[in-house]
């Protein structure tokens, strides 16, 4: 079975827990909408939300490359909590991982994503985010396809 997350277009919706450093777990909601392009571009806008809480929003728009039958690819990503963020990922036989770093950030903040396989429409994620050597925060969350 193909991945279907980020190699098909599709929209995606999250559910899960956010953990931040000190902190108990917090509820988290969101969608991820993945379009390609011509010359094997690819978009993906993510929209967070933490449901009965009063943190503000958290939204992502990648812009990546992935060539026909390639396992990596790199993207640019602009995050509106960190601003310009650059990244990469592999693709593997039922994950995909990705790895970002901020780019001109003076606490030097970088995370990480594995998106785990369930199904053809349902993958896990997991992901954390560090300042330096810390990590600040992690969350962990469902990815259900909507068919439409």
């Amino acid at each position: 079975m193909a991945h279907t997350f980020l190699l098909e277009p599709g929209r995606w919706i999250m559910e899960g827990n956010w953990l931040e450093r000190h902190g108990m777990p917090i509820s988290v909601k969101g969608m991820t909408l993945v379009a390609w392009n011509r010359g094997n571009w690819f978009t993906m806008a993510t929209k967070l939300i933490f449901p009965g809480s009063d943190r503000s929003e958290i939204s992502l728009q990648y812009k990546g490359r992935l060539d026909k039958g390639a396992r990596q690819y790199s993207f640019l990503m602009q995050h509106n909590l960190f601003g310009q963020i650059e990244g990469e990922g592999w693709i593997g036989v039922d994950t995909i991982v990705q790895r970002y770093w901020v780019l001109g950030d003076r606490q030097r903040r970088s995370g990480f994503e594995t998106i785990h396989r369930i199904s053809e429409n349902k993958y896990y994620l997991t992901s954390g985010v560090m300042a330096g050597y810390v990590l600040t925060n992690t969350m962990e969350a469902s990815l259900e396809r909507q068919l439409t």
